[in-house]
């Protein structure tokens, strides 16, 4: 009777577990297949235009085409991207609102004395998007002629020509302190509220020139609106192959890219983070993607969530440093 009775208890218990662990399956299971419940909401800091955004949107129709979830493109433009950045930090922690920054969120901290949002805290770091290097373009009837005839025109007329950016403190910002440090020339900084309206008006001839990053000029330069004369760093891009390169033209330090970047609000589940993680993949694994990247001189990254977040935190540390030594300040 006595082992009868404990059989019979163990059986009931061994029913209760069962039943308990289908329970929480089917609640797992339930819990992964209600998101997205609706469509998904991605906080772009800059205007329509922009690199970012051209970036963002092409990623949001493949993923929409490969998943059947729709990617809503915000586009929050303001105080060089932090305006947005803060907006997305506030936003619920439950995989509708996204963040897609760029290298110019590294850079803020260093420029900003305050920021109501800690980009290192306050966000869960999903993917590296894509990698472009800085190009220098100008307007060809402002200024005709190559690389070597460009030079010789700010260096005789001090001041007379300026640049374009998408913002005090962003990457388009330092990336012309720099070349004004590297080269000792003098060309006046005009800050816009993203890269989208001051390309529109480098190529109505409003500003002289840009250090974009390519993925947003690409278009304009391949429709002959403004002439790329360099790109940065030490090897020619392939999609533009007869543009020179930095090393070439006699400025072998001077290397800046431009990289677009994908976060959620810090708080949001793991297990979203990670689907959203899987789709991004599978998205940027298709042939139209790549083509799209490619067109824009642009490498996706390759990088695990926990390795952009150390990319990111290197990329602020490497960003400050460059901010005390070019002595850049918002204006």
């Amino acid at each position: 009777m006595t082992f009868e009775f404990e059989s019979s208890s163990t059986r009931r218990g061994m029913l209760r577990a069962a039943a308990a662990s289908m329970a929480a399956l089917s609640f797992g299971s339930h819990a992964q297949s209600a998101w997205p419940a609706k469509p998904v909401t991605v906080i772009v800091p800059f205007p329509a235009g922009g690199g970012t955004d051209a970036f963002a949107r092409p990623l949001a129709a493949q993923f929409a085409k490969l998943t059947g979830k729709q990617l809503i493109i915000d586009n929050r433009g303001g105080a060089g991207g932090t305006l947005g950045a803060g907006i997305a930090a506030r936003a619920q922690p439950d995989g509708y609102t996204l963040f897609m920054g760029a290298v110019h969120h590294a850079i803020a901290p260093s420029m900003y004395p305050k920021l109501d949002y800690d980009l290192e805290k306050d966000f869960a770091p999903l993917a590296l998007m894509a990698n472009v290097p800085q190009v220098l373009v100008v307007n060809p009837k402002n200024i005709p002629g190559d690389f070597k005839s460009f030079m010789a025109q700010v260096r005789g007329k001090p001041g007379r020509f300026n640049y374009g950016s998408a913002g005090a403190g962003t990457s388009h910002h330092l990336a012309g302190e720099l070349f004004k440090q590297q080269t000792q020339t003098f060309i006046t900084h005009i800050p816009y509220r993203g890269a989208g309206p001051a390309l529109q008006d480098l190529i109505s001839g409003n500003v002289d020139m840009m250090f974009d990053g390519l993925g947003s000029s690409a278009g304009h330069i391949k429709g002959g609106r403004i002439k790329a004369l360099m790109v940065s760093g030490a090897k020619r891009n392939v999609a533009f192959p007869d543009v020179p390169c930095a090393a070439e033209l006699g400025l072998p330090d001077y290397t800046v890219t431009t990289w677009y970047g994908l976060w959620a609000p810090a708080g949001t589940p793991a297990d979203v983070q990670a689907r959203i993680v899987q789709d991004l993949n599978k998205a940027a694994a298709s042939d139209e993607l790549k083509a799209v990247w490619a067109s824009n001189g642009a490498e996706f990254g390759s990088l695990t969530p926990a390795q952009f977040g150390s990319f990111v935190s290197a990329e602020v540390r490497r960003w400050s440093v460059v901010v005390k030594a070019s002595g850049a300040r918002l204006e």
